[in-house]
């Protein structure tokens, strides 16, 4: 059994997997979360700080919501984030498509370089000498 503290509240609680915050507060946050969502779906136009003012959550907070890929902003919107790597304007996420993409393809890359390593072991294995059995040749 894995005891922790909330790291809102500071409440002991039986601790499983994710962030180290109790159910209360847990609930409190998704409950936030709600509102704020409705609130952008209400106002697709309204910039981060309006939408953190009106809800009374934290700018840092939304920003957590929109990395996690839980809100996005509208089409066209003005605002946005930016990429991590590039730093371009992104609706959501943690990535622009391009950066995707580049990564995608150092993944894909390094998986062949891998396949290539075995394929040498393999190569290895298939070269050694073989003695034949003069009965079973018969």
């Amino acid at each position: 059994m894995n005891v922790r503290n909330c790291v809102k509240c500071g409440k002991i609680f039986n601790y499983i997997t994710g962030v180290p915050m109790c159910p209360a507060c847990k609930s409190d946050l998704e409950d936030q979360f709600q509102v704020t969502k409705k609130y952008i779906r209400d106002n697709p136009h309204a910039n981060i700080a309006q939408v953190a003012e009106e809800c009374d959550v934290s700018i840092k907070l939304i920003h957590q919501w929109v990395r996690e890929e839980r809100l996005i902003f509208a089409e066209g919107s003005a605002i946005g984030i930016e990429c991590e790597l590039c730093g371009k304007t992104i609706r959501t996420g943690r990535f622009c498509e391009q950066c995707k993409h580049d990564i995608q393809h150092n993944l894909d890359g390094a998986y062949d370089k891998k396949s290539a390593i075995q394929k040498l072991k393999d190569d290895k294995v298939k070269n050694k000498m073989r003695y034949l059995n003069k009965d079973n040749m018969r």
